[in-house]
């Protein structure tokens, strides 16, 4: 990302014809009270430096935050450690018998 970042950009501009780019722009464009098109446009910087400003410091407003602070980059989850449990031996001269053979199949 050579150029500057617009106001709550936190993603580089898309090509003109990529998909999201043109339904979250046309949905703005159709609807400019969508949350989720106001969002979108912001973060991927495809709004005038101006309204991109406006729109973002209104979306920290309802989410509780301040335009100045910082972001994170990323959400820190706990992982959860997983057992994982040996398996069981199995006798290794197993049979099947009749139609429950591996690839074999009948048609009727």
């Amino acid at each position: 990302m050579n150029e500057e970042l617009k106001p709550g950009q936190k993603f580089p501009t898309p090509t003109p014809g990529f998909g999201d780019r043109v339904f979250y722009e046309t949905l703005y464009r159709q609807k400019p009270d969508s949350e989720m098109a106001q969002e979108w446009c912001v973060h991927y910087g495809v709004l005038p430096y101006n309204e991109a400003k406006k729109i973002h410091e209104r979306l920290l407003r309802k989410k509780g935050k301040k335009a100045g602070a910082a972001s994170p980059t990323r959400n820190t989850v706990k992982k959860k450690k997983v057992k994982v449990e040996r398996d069981v031996a199995v006798e290794a001269d197993f049979e099947m018998g009749g139609a429950e053979r591996v690839g074999s199949s009948t048609m009727l």
